[in-house]
């Protein structure tokens, strides 16, 4: 534990890295762009540069504090200092802020209000470069990158995919992928984590917005939406309504507004993953053969895996993705024409992950050839076609979601997180349903927001030994250790993205501690108060597969392999 004094006032701090954390624990807001909590320390924006007694000038983010330090954050030529670091950046940056997809949420549109930025005094001389839309889930604009170096370092040092980084020097730099290849050409796995800490719109999603709109208008067209889990706690914080609160019946109501004919809960498409995947668990444990078992309901990770890990796809299960059989049923059930209406039937999926959008085009996710999700939007797209229409969404009232597939349990609700696939799955295992029963699962391990989490379970004469990562450089940590003996499981749940789809590529990101924090136990707080506890509890998933899946499991349940 040390002292600091911060512009006259006496801080104390005590594991902070970095002085910056120490200035803003003093609640001063300190400008930058290229530093984030949880990625390596670049310092090359310099916009977080203080003064300390002596005059000298540094970058509080890559200097650690120190007992008796005594420094300025706001003297009149840091302030110069700042606005003459963001005039320089704006002027080799695109300025049609108006129609930027980023525009009202940008950071450097931000300090550059703050900074009292109103004019350029300096030529853009820079390069322009075309726009990436390669890719069916994310748009690289090189003309707005600041190279702040956030995606880099995520996709580098974080998620260990090596998608982009940096290409020549001065001021020619650029962040592309190599060899100018487009993003497509890549091993990018479209998680979107890239996009998530980009601080203006050089990154952005690959919006399918307009297509719905005009589907949703035209009367030919039977528009049917399913909402994944994570969704339901992030809506809320762009109309300010608590952090983490579940808004699941507001946006049914809004989308039904909105023109979308039913409304239902991925969390049903969860209920029947558990389902196909704890049986294939078992049948594995029995055989011993292609164990680990690898989750399957992230699209990100099955990239990586392919891309990184070829040897071990087998290991991966065949089961879809909640998303992937949710759609596949929903094809099933109304291509009947009394249920149908005689009209053509568009599937959309609401999810919090970009990736998803590349994973509605595999051949595997396709029944017979055929598309069962015809569309992806992120929860940031149906915010903003929310706010186009004006609908005061913080003001609605509650609806349900449609049926017959509008019930889910709540192991199928906290699938959002981190860890909730590995926990619906043991409640699917075990015998009793009883609160003693749930707690004890609850507490094995499964719950947390680590990166990397190992647990065992009593499973009848043995034990189920687990594992549950997100972020993709865990994942890779933990495949190292697997392949060089040091670790063994039977199960290992994967999730792309740090904490989960809570933190999904497509959600809102302007996501600190408190909201991530409050998103997981928003999930939490909602399976708490669900009455079906259990996948194999749920009557409608009972029920469907007595009727509509009798004989069709594996062609509506299970990836398309051939």
């Amino acid at each position: 534990m040390g002292y600091m004094t911060i512009d006259g006032i006496e801080v104390e701090f005590t594991d902070e890295s970095n002085v910056l954390s120490v200035i803003r624990k003093a609640d001063i807001d300190i400008p930058t762009l290229c530093y984030h909590s949880e990625l390596s320390v670049y310092g090359a924006c310099r916009l977080c540069t203080v003064e300390n007694d002596r005059g000298k000038t540094f970058a509080s983010c890559s200097e650690r504090p120190r007992d008796g330090m005594v420094i300025y954050t706001n003297t009149p030529r840091l302030m110069k200092y700042r606005k003459m670091i963001l005039e320089l950046l704006l002027s080799a940056h695109c300025r049609d802020c108006t129609t930027c997809i980023k525009s009202g949420e940008c950071h450097l549109q931000e300090l550059a209000h703050r900074m009292g930025v109103t004019s350029i005094g300096y030529e853009n001389k820079k390069t322009q470069y075309p726009i990436d839309m390669s890719s069916p889930a994310i748009v690289r604009d090189p003309n707005k990158c600041i190279l702040c170096g956030d995606c880099v370092r995520m996709c580098d040092n974080v998620q260990h995919v090596n998608a982009i980084d940096f290409a020549y020097r001065g001021t020619e730099a650029l962040v592309t992928p190599a060899f100018d290849k487009t993003i497509a050409e890549t091993d990018c796995v479209n998680c979107g984590q890239c996009r998530a800490v980009c601080p203006t719109g050089a990154i952005s999603i690959n919006t399918n917005i307009e297509v719905i709109w005009e589907a949703l208008a035209d009367k030919n067209v039977k528009v049917i939406a399913q909402i994944a889990p994570a969704v339901r706690v992030a809506v809320g914080d762009a109309f300010g309504l608590a952090r983490g609160e579940n808004v699941m019946g507001k946006i049914v109501n809004v989308m039904h507004r909105m023109g979308f004919d039913e409304v239902y809960d991925t969390a049903y498409g969860a209920d029947l993953t558990v389902m196909e995947e704890s049986k294939e668990l078992l049948e594995r444990l029995t055989s011993g053969e292609k164990l680990p078992l690898f989750t399957s309901c992230c699209p990100a990770w099955v990239s990586y895996c392919e891309s990184h890990y070829p040897e071990l796809v087998d290991h991966i299960s065949t089961c879809r993705s909640p998303m992937q059989m949710f759609g596949a049923v929903m094809q099933e059930y109304y291509k009947e024409p009394k249920k149908n209406g005689g009209k053509q039937i568009l599937s959309v999926a609401v999810m919090p992950c970009t990736a998803k959008k590349a994973e509605i085009l595999r051949g595997e996710s396709k029944t017979d050839g055929k598309q069962d999700v015809d569309y992806v939007l992120t929860t940031t797209e149906l915010i903003t076609m929310i706010k186009k229409t004006g609908i005061r969404f913080e003001n609605l009232d509650i609806e349900s979601s449609d049926m017959p597939f509008g019930i889910g349990s709540g192991a199928g609700i906290i699938f959002g997180n981190t860890g909730g696939v590995t926990e619906a799955v043991l409640r699917r295992l075990t015998d009793g349903h009883n609160r003693s029963d749930m707690d004890r699962i609850r507490h094995s391990g499964v719950r947390g927001e680590e990166g990397i989490k190992e647990l065992t379970f009593p499973y009848k004469d043995r034990e189920i030994r687990a594992a549950v990562v997100s972020g993709l450089g865990n994942a890779d940590e933990l495949i190292k250790r697997i392949k060089s003996g040091e670790a063994e499981y039977d199960f290992v749940e994967v999730m792309a993205c740090h904490r989960g789809c809570v933190m999904g590529g497509g959600q809102p990101v302007q996501a600190g501690p408190r909201t991530r924090a409050a998103r997981a136990k928003g999930l939490y707080d909602t399976d708490i108060n669900t009455q079906i506890k259990k996948s194999n509890e749920n009557p409608l998933t009972v029920t469907l597969y007595n009727t509509l899946l009798k004989g069709k499991e594996h062609k509506l349940l299970h990836r398309n392999m051939e």
